[in-house]
């Protein structure tokens, strides 16, 4: 079976990349059984060396023993996400339990954790390097955290939730997902489809024809087809039956999510106690830049007193234009972005719309690839040797300009299909690092869901769009210009507050007339941007920012509470959240909770901390403004960025690496500044 499965056999192709192809579902689950019996053989031989433990033979030994059950699973998990088959969504049940349980095992082997604590132990006396002495601080207290330390039927107890684990969350994924898709909006009378855009319109035509419904038009809740709807389309009854199934998603319908949440928090807060922990935010803050509930609490409160009554006042100075334009006599939360969007073409006098025609995804990507060859001299070339998972899937080498020298691999994924997982992501096929002792670069992925092409135009995409991807493609870089020993610390392998700070900061020459002239061009005419569009979309940047910012501070605290209370006292998801966010609503719960689908949390790797985008905000804030001062593209700027934040990875602490680069800490005014909600610095 060995010889003729893909996935335990070298790859032919550039770099060893996955050899797609070839790769059939029947291959997973053999080959990970096969690779968990490698990796346990590998720590058995740890376990049987007779010279006392040191790094090479314990520490560095035991990070390199599940390198090809990492790759498999890697492919595994990208592909149920990227293009997600029941298939693969059954497998995911079974392959989920065994690979928690062999993870359990490691943790809780005794004999194995009596050597990782004699190294740690002696660790002030071995004369480590920086990210020797990370590695081994790392090691030791994964297996602390991972139950080395407790006793008896503890031991059991926590093998049991690990593995109930591994399978609710990709059950919750699936449920999203498939709820999801079981939405469509059909409109066969043209009238409905007053105000929408007319590459929405197209688009939805494109839909229909696909599901054999010719000459009608079909809305889904995938983002480039749900936004454009709830921003621009008159009918406001339509805009709210919209609105009423995005946000009642895994809720209330036979994919509802309601008992995965409450059985996911039950799960997390036993293992947070058993492991000694008051609460599962306890125990994700103890490995995070803001270490503390109280802390995270502290920082969203303050961002709270900022964003509440602003965002009050530009509800109701929306409630006063909509009512000058003869709208509702009192705004529901479908009519916010429609109005919005009017109340921008009128402040500002310009429509997100007028933007599109300059944003032709192949050519803003080509524009991102030149935006990353000045700032880091980035040379990005199309390569058709690489296998794809998909038509719509092309893949890249990444080289430096000047030397030539490989960078990394990065495949792009933009368009939303059946199985494919909503939102927008970046991740990782191999990280770089050391592997069987010889050190590799990183092969990485961005995946979106994006506006499609259609039969007479281009895949246009909108400057939301044109925002994700630069943050997508800023966790790339983060990820392709990595320079350090050890896999486990390598690009966006950070502590998780600090690992939107390379993407999101990123977003911000998105906003950028030097940038922009890097790619956008009308479409049809080639003529550039107009310096005054862009004047525009600068003026109206911080338009309603405050119920943006409002929102994410309401996400961050559902989070946080979710994560800190007490699950024996919840009994109603909905309850739950309403009174979890009450402080923060601007409009009473209309519809579903927005947990039974917040995949983020309950699906990914936020939970206790999806605070960590305002938390990175701060820093991306603090960071762009050194930029700004010293020039966009300002070399020696740039390259001590590449130095001592994208290169470094998780070697050391992210706050020794950010004075490090910046020469103090954070400025934590440097976010609200930007958003006109603080002033500037005194002079």
């Amino acid at each position: 079976m060995t010889t003729q499965n893909p996935l335990l056999t070298p790859s032919p192709l550039p770099h060893k990349a996955p050899p797609f192809k070839a790769i059939k579902e029947e291959h997973f689950l053999p080959a990970i059984k096969i690779a968990i019996e490698e990796a346990r053989k590998n720590v058995e031989g740890i376990k049987a060396v007779s010279a006392p433990a040191d790094f090479d033979n314990t520490i560095l030994a035991l990070e390199m023993s599940s390198e090809t059950l990492g790759t498999i699973t890697s492919i595994f998990y990208n592909q149920l996400s990227a293009c997600g088959t029941d298939g693969l969504e059954k497998l995911a049940e079974e392959i989920g339990p065994l690979q928690a349980n062999f993870s359990t095992d490691v943790a809780l082997d005794e004999n194995l954790f009596a050597r990782v604590k004699a190294v740690y132990e002696a660790r002030d006396s071995l004369d480590l390097t920086v990210e020797q002495m990370t590695l081994l601080d790392d090691t030791y207290k994964g297996f602390v955290r991972g139950g080395a330390l407790l006793v008896g039927d503890k031991k059991a107890r926590l093998r049991e939730i690990n593995e109930e684990m591994s399978t609710i969350g990709p059950a919750f994924m699936n449920n999203a997902k498939k709820s999801a898709e079981g939405f469509a909006l059909i409109i066969d009378n043209e009238k409905d489809l007053s105000g929408i855009p007319e590459n929405a319109v197209k688009a939805a035509a494109l839909e229909a024809e696909e599901r054999d419904m010719a000459g009608k038009w079909v809305f889904t809740l995938d983002y480039p087809s749900y936004g454009p709807f709830a921003t621009y389309a008159d009918n406001r009854d339509l805009r709210e039956k919209m609105w009423r199934a995005f946000s009642n998603k895994a809720y209330k319908d036979e994919f509802d999510n309601s008992d995965n949440v409450l059985k996911i928090v039950r799960l997390r807060d036993e293992r947070a106690k058993l492991l000694g922990y008051d609460s599962h935010a306890d125990f994700v803050l103890e490995r995070r830049m803001a270490r503390s509930p109280q802390n995270v609490l502290s920082f969203l409160e303050k961002l709270l007193v900022a964003y509440k009554p602003a965002a009050e006042k530009d509800l109701s100075d929306l409630q006063e234009f909509a009512k000058m334009q003869n709208g509702p006599e009192k705004l529901m939360p479908w009519d916010v972005a429609y109005y919005a969007e009017k109340m921008k073409e009128s402040l500002f006098n310009f429509s997100s719309e007028e933007l599109r025609p300059y944003f032709q995804l192949d050519k803003v990507l080509n524009g991102v690839f030149d935006h990353f060859s000045k700032l880091f001299g980035l040379e990005f070339k199309a390569n058709a040797a690489y296998d794809t998972w998909h038509k719509d899937v092309t893949a890249y080498d990444v080289t430096e300009k000047e030397s030539g020298n490989f960078i990394g691999v990065l495949y792009a994924d933009f368009y939303p299909r059946t199985g494919k997982k909503s939102g927008a992501w970046k991740t990782s096929y191999r990280n770089q690092g050391l592997y069987e002792n010889k050190m590799e670069r990183p092969i990485v992925a961005i995946v979106c869901n994006f506006t499609k092409p259609n039969k007479d135009t281009p895949s246009l995409i909108s400057f939301d769009e044109v925002t994700t991807l630069f943050h997508e493609m800023g966790h790339a870089i983060h990820a392709l210009l990595s320079d350090v020993t050890y896999s486990s610390h390598a690009g966006t392998s950070v502590l998780w507050d600090f690992v939107e700070l390379p993407s999101q900061v990123q977003e911000n020459w998105a906003y950028e007339k030097e940038t922009l002239d890097l790619f956008a061009a009308h479409y049809k005419t080639g003529e550039k941007i107009p310096a005054a569009l862009i004047e525009k979309v600068n003026n109206a940047k911080n338009f309603m920012v405050a119920m943006g910012g409002l929102r994410q501070v309401s996400l961050g605290l559902m989070d946080m509470r979710w994560h800190t209370a007490n699950p024996a006292d919840i009994k109603d998801v909905a309850a739950f959240e309403d009174e979890a966010t009450k402080d923060t609503r601007l409009f009473p719960r209309l519809a579903g909770p927005i947990s039974t689908s917040f995949s983020h949390i309950f699906a990914g790797g936020y939970a206790a901390g999806y605070y960590s985008y305002k938390w990175a905000e701060v820093l991306d804030a603090d960071t762009f403004e050194l930029f700004q001062e010293k020039g966009l593209y300002d070399q020696d700027t740039a390259n001590k960025y590449k130095g001592e934040i994208l290169s470094r990875g998780g070697s050391e602490p992210p706050e020794v690496l950010y004075k490090r680069f910046r020469g103090r800490d954070a400025d934590p005014d440097a976010l609200l500044r930007r958003e006109g909600l603080l002033k500037d610095k005194a002079a």
